[in-house]
């Protein structure tokens, strides 16, 4: 199972420590670069980021414990909206005291941004209302030594015009079987795309284009599949009506790549206001919303 939707399988080995019925649950938002690394689930072949966090938070706290992530990003993705929980009964300080204390064990290129108490039972998955994602490609002549590990350098000039007429194309509730990379076990390949957008803006000797794209849920490699097809538009080796031709078809479009991982970013991630305990607001370091 490999969409980014669905639940962790694989968690870091332990548990709650003290009485669970005093447990409390914390909801933290990470960034991190993602180059190093296996993807987000723990797994055999590779370091994986919810291992290094679950192992840091161990340190910070005392005991072991089990960490959930709101969305599972390849090896080479990176994050800076990615959410986390796990819970403890033996924390009794403010949250944000612990965004310090985990800080203070996790590498550099993994960063506790933000932490807040949430209900118990809270999923960072089946709670979320929507997931937002950055494609960032650079469209230049030349490279760019300092950014290299954040884009997809694309030398040949794309239209930019085109690659909008066919984001629109892929708005609202479709079938996006088409953008779902094969082998994938989801029960339907229906989403909602909320909010789909290709924009550019000058950069290091040339310029950068952005696609970011907001929705209910994703599949495996949905983001890299449609940017990769939204690049063959701007190309020119399709029209924006295409796109159309391929949700119809619900076949994989071999014409078109999946998009590099290092271009790809998780920017945020929604959730309904009722998460979210008062008690914690109450802080002039913290606000509502992990």
């Amino acid at each position: 199972m490999r969409t980014d939707d669905l639940p962790d399988h694989r968690t870091f080995d332990g548990g709650t420590a003290g009485d669970s019925a005093s447990a409390k649950t914390y909801a933290l938002r990470l960034a991190y670069d993602g180059t190093r690394y296996a993807g987000w689930q723990i797994q055999p072949n590779g370091l994986a980021i919810q291992e290094v966090l679950a192992r840091s938070i161990s340190k910070a706290i005392g005991h072991e414990v089990i960490v959930h992530g709101s969305g599972r990003t390849d090896a080479g993705v990176h994050a800076q909206g990615q959410v986390a929980a796990f819970s403890t009964s033996v924390w009794n300080h403010d949250p944000i005291k612990l965004v310090r204390a985990i800080n203070r064990f996790l590498p550099r290129d993994i960063s506790v941004l933000h932490c807040q108490r949430v209900v118990d039972r809270f999923d960072p998955i089946r709670n979320a209302l929507s997931k937002s994602y950055r494609y960032t490609i650079r469209n230049s002549n030349v490279p760019d030594p300092l950014r290299y590990g954040y884009h997809w350098w694309i030398p040949r000039e794309l239209n930019v015009q085109a690659m909008q007429q066919g984001s629109v194309k892929l708005l609202g509730t479709l079938d996006f079987k088409a953008f779902e990379t094969l082998g994938s076990n989801r029960k339907t390949s229906i989403r909602t795309v909320q909010k789909l957008q290709v924009t550019q803006s000058d950069a290091l000797e040339g310029r950068e284009i952005t696609i970011d794209i907001q929705a209910d849920g994703f599949l495996y490699n949905m983001v890299r599949n449609i940017t990769g097809a939204l690049v063959e538009i701007g190309r020119g080796r399709f029209d924006p009506i295409w796109l159309e031709e391929c949700l119809k078809s619900r076949q994989r479009a071999l014409e078109s790549q999946t998009a590099p991982a290092r271009g790809l970013c998780m920017m945020n991630v929604e959730y309904p206001a009722w998460i979210y305990l008062d008690s914690d607001l109450n802080s002039s370091e913290t606000t509502q919303g992990v």
